[in-house]
C-alpha cells in the first residue's frame, strides 16, 4: 500500500495530497488514513521529493476547507438530521449523542480535543454543525487544529525518514503509532494550557 501511495504522490505531487486529505475530511470513503498520508508526505520532504512549506500549506488548506464544508452542511441540516437520521449518515445515533454531550459539556475545549483525536476528527466537525455552533466559533478552531494536526504528522514523517523502511515494514501497527502521536499532541496542549493558566495568575 505504501509503495503504491508513494508512486501516486510522487507522480501527482501536491494535488494528490490536497485531493486525498480533502476527500477524507468531507467524509468520502478513503482506504488511506490522512495520518498515514501526512507521514508519507513528511518522508517525501525528507528525501527532497517535496518542499516542506508547500506540503504543510496544501495539507492544512485541504483539511480546513474540507472540515469547514462538513460543518456548514450539518449546521444547516442539523435539526432535520437529529429528528430523522438518514441511512447514509455513517455515525450511529449513540455516537452522535455521546459526542454531543461531551462537546456541550466541555465547550470549545471539547471541539479542540475532538479535532485532534484520531478516528473522531470528522465526527467532531459533524457534531459541531449539529449543535449549531457558529462558524465564527468553529472556523478558528478548525484552522488551529488543522495546522497542529498536519504539521505534527508531517514533522513525524521527517523525523522517521532515516528509519522509513522499518516504518513501512511495520505499517500494520500504524494505529498505535498514531495514538502515540496523539498522546504527544495532547501533552503539548496540556503543558501550554497550564503555562497560560500560571501566567494569568501572576498577571
Amino acid at each position: 500500500m505504501l509503495g503504491e501511495l508513494t508512486v501516486y504522490i510522487t507522480k501527482y505531487g501536491y494535488l494528490a495530497i490536497f485531493t486525498l486529505v480533502f476527500l477524507q475530511e468531507i467524509g468520502m470513503p478513503n482506504p488511506i488514513p490522512n495520518e498515514l498520508l501526512l507521514l508519507l508526505s513528511g518522508y517525501l520532504t525528507f528525501t527532497g521529493a517535496l518542499r516542506l512549506p508547500i506540503v504543510i500549506l496544501v495539507a492544512v488548506s485541504a483539511d480546513f476547507i474540507g472540515t469547514s464544508i462538513l460543518h456548514t452542511a450539518f449546521y444547516f441540516s442539523g435539526a432535520y438530521i437529529l429528528q430523522h437520521k438518514p441511512r447514509w449518515l455513517p455515525i450511529p445515533m449513540k455516537t452522535i449523542y455521546k459526542l454531543k454531550e461531551r462537546i456541550s459539556r466541555n465547550g470549545q475545549s471539547g471541539i479542540y480535543i475532538g479535532r485532534l483525536t484520531p478516528f473522531i476528527r470528522g465526527y467532531t466537525s459533524v457534531i459541531a454543525g449539529l449543535l449549531q455552533i457558529k462558524s465564527r466559533v468553529f472556523l478558528p478552531i478548525a484552522l488551529i487544529t488543522a495546522i497542529i494536526w498536519a504539521t505534527t504528522f508531517i514533522a513525524a514523517g521527517i523525523v522517521l525518514g532515516p528509519v522509513w523502511n522499518l516504518v513501512a515494514a511495520n505499517i500494520s501497527n500504524f494505529r498505535y503509532v498514531m495514538l502515540l502521536i496523539f498522546a504527544f499532541i495532547l501533552m503539548i496542549i496540556i503543558v501550554y494550557s497550564v503555562k497560560m493558566y500560571i501566567t494569568d495568575i501572576h498577571e
